[in-house]
């Protein structure tokens, strides 16, 4: 993944810590703008609901379980579409009435697990 970053002229812009303790965790949660989750295999969701309890935007995939864990609490997007994804990171990035509002949707979603 680094590689695929590097060639797309992201290598500085993009972090890959691999398995972080939890409080390492809980401090990247708390320090990031949205909690963005392209995946193509979910069994359930546990970061999305994970996210959404501390209160963070959540941007996430359109498939798999994802849509029924994060319900209207997050922006979907295609994760096959790096356009899709760039287009949710932009508009959570020039919004922060969206972000305010998609935190607190997924504090109440979590909420309901």
């Amino acid at each position: 993944m680094q590689e695929a970053a590097e060639a797309m002229g992201l290598g500085r812009h993009v972090l890959f810590p691999g398995f972080v303790p939890d409080t390492e965790l809980a401090a990247l949660l708390h320090a990031c703008l949205a909690v963005i989750f392209p995946s193509l295999y979910e069994g359930f969701g546990i970061p999305v609901l994970e996210a959404m309890a501390l209160g963070k935007p959540v941007l996430c995939s359109n498939v798999t379980s994802l849509p029924e864990v994060a319900g209207d609490a997050a922006l979907l997007f295609d994760p096959r579409k790096p356009q899709e994804i760039a287009a949710a990171i932009a508009r959570i990035n020039a919004d922060p009435e969206l972000a305010r509002s998609l935190g607190e949707k997924g504090r109440r979603r979590a909420a309901a697990f």
